[in-house]
């Protein structure tokens, strides 16, 4: 016998001692088992139902609707042409700003990539010098016995 079937809503001998054990321990444990006992079977068809709202509404949030709706109109042509016209050059300065952001971007990457390479020369340079001797010389490694 597997747990799903020891664990359903029904009057089991499991589920009543767990409500039992659950009133003992802490009351709203014993009311959520009894709770469970009695509306159980409904319970998968209100998550079914929970879940399908939740996939329907992340769904419309996914849509694109930007900020405007283009085929809106005021009944006025010369409002909306000019209406139009204006969104169509805040969305060019927009394009402008993003572009401008990449190649910033870009830029930053560079001088963090200048500055690691100038960092790792510089690292490279100070490990050559402390492998010298005092003479000038190059200083063993290794000493053999």
């Amino acid at each position: 016998m597997n747990q799903s079937a020891l664990l359903r809503p029904d009057w089991t001998p499991a589920t009543i001692a767990l409500m039992i054990l659950g009133f003992m321990v802490f009351w709203p444990l014993g009311l959520a088992m009894l709770a469970y006992i009695i509306f159980g079977e409904r319970l998968r068809g209100f998550k079914r139902d929970v879940n399908q709202a939740t996939d329907g509404f992340f769904a419309s949030c996914r849509r694109p609707h930007g900020r405007h709706r283009p085929h809106f109109s005021t009944g006025n042509v010369a409002f909306d042409d000019w209406r139009k016209a204006e969104l169509d050059r805040i969305e060019e300065e927009r394009r402008k700003l993003d572009e401008m952001r990449e190649e910033f971007d870009d830029y930053l990457r560079e001088l963090r990539r200048a500055k690691d390479q100038e960092e790792f020369d510089r690292f490279m340079r100070d490990r050559k010098n402390a492998k010298r001797d005092d003479n000038g010389g190059p200083v063993a490694e290794f000493q053999t016995p």
